[in-house]
């Protein structure tokens, strides 16, 4: 928006975000080039390379900007639902209260983000035709880079927030005019973008972790599958966006083969940190398309990827705890697990159960004398390092009263908690703090104790997720498929995840938002019986945050139906309405603009 990058003279930019890249493997040496302004230093091959560097690095804050994405959902919330009439009111994001309005931080900071990146782009855009002494081969495949990102940008905010102002220039001087494009324009121009794009980019990048052929294509059959699906009527949709989304699905199928493990694409670890190895990390894999990067060089690796760490619960708080440690880290309750999502797995037959939970805790040094039972002073045990603390139970084996801790008068000598007590407010000597099995998809260990500091990229596009799209254009009436009916793409993506239990049938909650229920279904696709409730749950189990959650569920038109039954929150409340579809535009954006900005409905 103009009125966030206001000038041209935006060497500051360039700067800032020379001095954060990092951890691309070659393409992101940094120089300094403090005495410069963008006037003349973005003029030749150096200065143009140097420009779209600088729009990278925003990747990774766009990407960390999950509230929007994960709260509110059936699989996201915060926690201390059972306090609700105790005073307890929750977070805006999963209430959908008047609190969620337009005011709301979040919302702030990912549109200001957005424009930023847009911003960023736009210069490099714009700049193209004029620089000097670069091959024009390459000056197109960098022009490519900037418009595939400043798509993704505008992709964010016409699902977010609908009609949005769409500046397609390099800000050059300062105006608070500002006007709101129909979506239906703004989706339009996110595929001219991508499909100049894609004409240009390489199969391969010349850098690791720069845009690719293949990112564009994935981000085509995303924004086709979207449109499709043309929400509220406005996208500007038709029949055969799904033709094309399924199309560019089967391209990245091809170019990208799944790995043989889902466990392959995320750090390895061990459930048990005094059994862990630190084996050696590796975040290439022929299955993913994109990924923001990050450095193992602490100059820049601009804090780190914080994924490891923002998933709550934790185990500093448990006998036999060292702690602030490396060993378990830390844990921010910044997104709660609903209870649903662990009761959408077969814990027994799907791996992504046993590598995305942690279902046991353990203790890293001796306790003398603890005593389990709150208020009993004569009762003491000793716990030995390795001895179990917390035991989590998996949603169709919960454990008999018998079964659990001497803590609340079972037989075992730790804690046990079934799905129905995640999240709750501990009553136990074996933990203070509300617990539930850490979510630990993207565990690195032997990083340092914090919030951050992760040194694995964090992917944005992988061909799994092709398969999905594919299975989900099918359903829609696309037709051409390469690998034939939509269970085929759907049963690949379950098979790979089941493992040496591929083509046995994985049972899943049937209700997964009753957390006491037993009742299981089968979650493995007959020929005719898949539905958009299928995908979106193996979307879910796969998927599970990598950042896609609310687009699905706003997508299919289904975030009000599966909040309500999933999301404890957002079931207390009741308030989520159909105007909740679409965000509210930033306080800040209408305070600013001399123009009179439409406010979403609702708000």
């Amino acid at each position: 928006m103009t009125n966030i990058l206001k000038s041209k003279k935006l060497a500051t930019f360039g700067i800032m975000g020379l001095l954060m890249l990092g951890g691309c493997q070659g393409f992101l040496d940094e120089n300094p080039v403090s005495t410069q302004t963008a006037d003349s230093y973005f003029i030749d091959a150096a200065g143009y390379e140097d420009l779209v560097k600088a729009c990278y690095p925003l990747l990774r804050k766009i990407t960390e900007q999950r509230d929007l994405v994960f709260e509110g959902t059936d699989l996201f919330t915060n926690e201390g639902w059972h306090k609700a009439t105790a005073g307890n009111t929750g977070d805006a994001l999963n209430q959908y209260d008047v609190r969620f309005n337009s005011s709301n931080g979040s919302v702030n900071a990912f549109w200001t983000l957005l424009y930023q990146q847009i911003g960023r782009t736009n210069t490099a855009i714009s700049r193209a035709k004029d620089i000097q002494g670069m091959a024009e081969s390459l000056k197109q495949v960098r022009l490519s880079e900037a418009k595939f990102l400043r798509a993704y940008s505008y992709f964010h905010l016409v699902q977010q927030f609908g009609d949005v102002p769409m500046p397609l220039e390099e800000s050059t001087t300062y105006s608070k005019e500002v006007t709101r494009v129909p979506s239906a324009q703004v989706y339009s121009q996110i595929i001219k973008d991508l499909t100049e794009a894609e004409q240009v980019l390489p199969v391969t990048a010349t850098d690791y972790g720069r845009v690719t052929k293949g990112a564009a294509q994935f981000l085509l059959a995303r924004v086709y599958l979207t449109r499709g699906w043309n929400f509220n009527n406005a996208l500007g949709g038709s029949s055969n966006d799904f033709n094309l989304a399924l199309s560019y699905a089967d391209k990245v199928i091809e170019a990208y083969p799944l790995t043989a493990k889902y466990t392959d694409l995320f750090p390895k670890h061990s459930k048990n940190p005094l059994k862990e190895t630190f084996p050696t990390q590796n975040d290439r894999n022929p299955e993913i398309v994109f990924a923001v990067q990050y450095s193992e060089d602490v100059l820049t690796y601009d804090g780190g990827n914080n994924a490891h760490s923002i998933f709550g619960s934790g185990a500093e708080d448990i006998p036999g705890s060292k702690g602030r440690s490396s060993d378990y880290n830390r844990h921010l309750n910044d997104y709660t697990v609903s209870p649903s999502a662990y009761r959408l797995y077969d814990p027994q037959l799907d791996t992504r159960y046993a590598h995305n939970f942690v279902d046991a805790l353990y203790a890293l040094q001796p306790v003398k004398d603890f005593k389990p039972v709150l208020g009993n002073s004569t009762l003491k045990i000793d716990i030995a390092v390795g001895d179990t603390v917390v035991y989590f139970s998996p949603w169709n084996r919960p454990a008999t009263e018998s079964e659990k801790g001497i803590d609340v008068g079972g037989t075992k000598r730790y804690a046990v908690l079934n799905t129905d007590q995640f999240a709750i407010s501990a009553q136990s000597a074996y933990h203070v703090q509300q617990k539930y099995p850490m979510m630990w998809k993207f565990w690195q260990p032997g990083i340092p104790y914090g919030d951050a500091y992760g040194t694995l990229d964090f992917i944005l596009f992988r061909s799994a997720e092709a398969y999905l799209i594919a299975a989900e254009a099918i359903l829609k009436g696309a037709t051409g498929a390469k690998l034939g009916t939509p269970d085929v793409y759907y049963n690949k993506i379950v098979d790979r995840a089941l493992g040496t239990n591929a083509g046995k049938i994985p049972m899943g909650a049937a209700v997964p938002g009753d957390y006491a229920s037993l009742a299981s279904k089968s979650y493995r696709a007959e020929a005719g019986g898949l539905t958009i409730d299928m995908i979106l749950d193996e979307r879910g189990r796969e998927l599970l945050a990598e950042g896609m959650r609310w687009y699905d569920l706003k997508r299919t038109n289904k975030l009000i139906e599966r909040a309500k039954a999933m999301n404890p929150w957002t079931r207390i409340s009741n308030k989520i309405a159909s105007f909740h579809l679409l965000r509210p535009i930033p306080q800040q954006e209408l305070d600013r603009a001399s123009s009179v900005i439409p406010q979403n409905e609702g708000y």
